[in-house]
């Protein structure tokens, strides 16, 4: 019986000492990016889009910012009258839906018009290191959630192109919404092959109609790991 306790304890021990041995500060090195997705006017207090609390993501994306040696930033980046309006569906309201040729789409508030106040990147957002800007949404007839594809899940940015090119390993993605645009970006960057981590108090949700957990759960579902700002060693 005592040999049976202390191997007991032992591997009682053992199993305690798991999460403090896998525990540790990830350090982004030379071939991690932070994506930083749609930090814009549009969806913060104010905006035409706005997302409940988005500016509180702006202080803490600039002091990671600082321990990623490579930085992308994203755009929406909408025409006039963009299918992916209510205004351009006669009778149709934001946040209904309608069928597109390439499906299902949500139909928003016009907002991050090209060249608008609304489109621009927050004032307070400071990435000077950042290497590229993709923008996003800019075709009229398709809708632009992710940073690799657009909604039609055919036409492609370019985004993992550059970034392999680059020797790109590991994306870290923060912003906004974490359930559309920083979901999307993640989701496809594990589908090319990219270890990726969604940043979760560097980001902010819409929540509509549920959203916002079932978009944790797909990322999941997907490999893409959640962690906080303060798992980072940027130091």
């Amino acid at each position: 019986m005592a040999t049976i306790q202390r191997r007991a304890l032992l591997g009682a021990l053992s199993l305690a000492a798991l999460p403090a041995w896998s525990a540790g500060k990830i350090k982004p090195g030379a071939n991690s990016a932070l994506i930083v997705v749609d930090v814009q006017n549009c969806f913060v207090t104010g905006g035409t889009l706005p997302v409940a609390k988005g500016e509180e993501v702006v202080p803490v994306i600039n002091r990671i910012a600082a321990g990623f040696p490579n930085i992308v930033i994203t755009q929406d980046w909408h025409t006039p009258g963009h299918a992916s309006f209510a205004s351009a569906h006669g009778g149709k309201k934001p946040f209904e839906t309608t069928t597109l040729k390439y499906g299902q789409q949500v139909l928003w508030p016009d907002h991050c018009v090209q060249g608008s106040d609304d489109a621009a990147l927050h004032k307070d957002l400071k990435l000077p290191t950042a290497q590229l800007v993709i923008r996003k949404g800019f075709n009229k007839a398709v809708d632009s959630y992710s940073a690799f594809e657009e909604a039609d899940r055919k036409t492609s940015t370019g985004l993992a192109g550059y970034l392999k090119a680059r020797g790109i390993k590991t994306v870290f993605v923060a912003g906004l919404a974490t359930d559309f645009c920083v979901a999307w970006t993640a989701m496809d960057a594990r589908k090319l092959g990219f270890e990726t981590y969604v940043i979760e108090d560097a980001s902010r949700g819409i929540d509509l109609n549920g959203s916002l957990a079932a978009a944790w759960k797909s990322m999941a579902a997907k490999g893409v790991k959640r962690i906080q700002s303060g798992d980072l060693d940027i130091a």
